[in-house]
C-alpha cells in the first residue's frame, strides 16, 4: 500500500485585531441564515475591517442596508468581467453616482479579464475593463483587478493605459514569483487566497516570500476558496488565519507580524484610518 501523501497544516493562530478582510461577498446568499454570527467571528478572529464587494450598482443599493451596523465593513464597486455585457455609460453613471452617495465604497472592482469562463466575449471584457479603469481614474479610486486566464491582456491595458504606479491591487493573486515581480515591478498591490495552503501550490509560497512586505495583502474571496483544511466548505473572513499561518512560514516571520502588517498595508491602499473596533 502506498502511503498518503502528506499535506502541510496550519493551525489558525491567536491573532490581534489588526488585519484586515481585504475581499468578501458577503452579501452572497450563503450567508442569508448566519451572516451576523459570520461577522461576529471574523472580528473574535482578528479582523478589524472587512472589504465587502459589489458586483453591480443594484447589487450596492440592495446590499448595502445588510452593513449598515458594521461601520468597520468597506465597499468596493464594478462590474466584474463575465457580466460585462452589463457595463454601458448608463452604468458608469450609476456607479460615479454611488461613489457620491457612499463614503465607504473605496474602490473601483473587482474589474478585469476572465478567460476561463465562456459567459462573456474577451473583446466585450476588454472594452468595460478600459472604461471601468478610466471611471477609477475620473473618480479618483484606486482599482481592485481580477485577471483569470489573461495575463498578458490584462497587462497589456494596464501598462498601455498608463496604469503603472497607479493604486492598484491584483486581487486572488496565484501565480508565480515572475509574475508577481511584473506586478510589483508597476507599483502595485497583491492579496493572497486560502488556496496558498494548498500542498501543491509551492510556486505561489514561493512568490509570496519574495514579495515586498509592503505591497502584501490577505483575503478569502469568500464564500470560495477555502484554505486547508477546509476545502471545498464555504469560506469566512474568520479563516484568514490558516491563510496567513502559511504565508508566514514561507516568508520566515510569525503570523502575527504578518497579519498586522498585511492589515496596515490594506487600510493605506483603501484609506481607512487607524485600526479600530467595531
Amino acid at each position: 500500500m502506498s502511503k498518503k501523501k502528506s499535506q502541510p497544516f496550519y493551525p489558525p493562530p491567536a491573532l490581534p485585531r489588526t488585519g484586515v478582510e481585504s475581499h468578501a461577498h458577503l452579501n452572497s446568499r450563503q450567508y442569508n441564515l448566519d451572516r451576523e454570527d459570520v461577522i461576529a467571528r471574523a472580528a473574535a478572529a482578528g479582523v478589524a475591517q472587512i472589504i465587502q464587494v459589489f458586483l453591480s450598482p443594484e447589487a450596492w443599493r440592495t446590499g448595502k442596508v445588510l452593513f449598515d451596523h458594521h461601520p468597520h465593513i468597506y465597499f468596493i464597486l464594478g462590474i466584474h468581467p463575465t457580466e460585462a455585457q452589463q457595463f454601458t455609460d448608463d452604468m458608469a453613471e450609476q456607479i460615479g453616482q454611488a461613489v457620491a452617495a457612499d463614503s465607504r465604497i473605496r474602490a473601483i472592482g473587482e474589474i478585469g479579464l476572465d478567460f476561463y469562463w465562456k459567459d462573456c466575449p474577451p473583446e466585450i471584457q476588454k472594452e468595460a475593463f478600459a472604461k471601468q479603469l478610466s471611471l477609477a481614474r475620473r473618480l479618483s479610486l484606486p482599482v481592485v483587478v481580477h485577471c483569470r486566464d489573461a495575463e498578458a491582456d490584462t497587462f497589456a491595458i494596464l501598462e498601455s493605459q498608463g496604469f503603472a504606479g497607479y493604486p492598484l491591487l491584483w486581487h486572488c493573486f496565484g501565480g508565480n514569483s515572475a509574475m508577481a515581480e511584473r506586478i510589483i515591478n508597476n507599483g502595485w498591490h497583491l492579496s493572497v487566497p486560502g488556496p496558498v495552503t494548498f500542498p501543491a501550490n509551492t510556486e505561489l509560497r514561493d512568490a509570496v516570500a519574495r514579495i515586498p512586505a509592503d505591497r502584501l495583502l490577505v483575503e478569502t474571496d469568500c464564500p470560495y476558496l477555502s484554505p486547508m483544511p477546509l476545502r471545498g466548505k464555504r469560506n469566512e473572513p474568520a479563516n484568514l488565519g490558516y491563510t496567513i499561518a502559511a504565508m508566514a512560514e514561507a516568508r520566515g516571520t510569525t503570523p502575527a507580524e504578518l497579519w498586522t502588517t498585511c492589515g496596515n498595508n490594506a487600510r493605506r491602499f483603501f484609506g481607512i484610518e487607524g485600526v479600530g473596533e467595531e
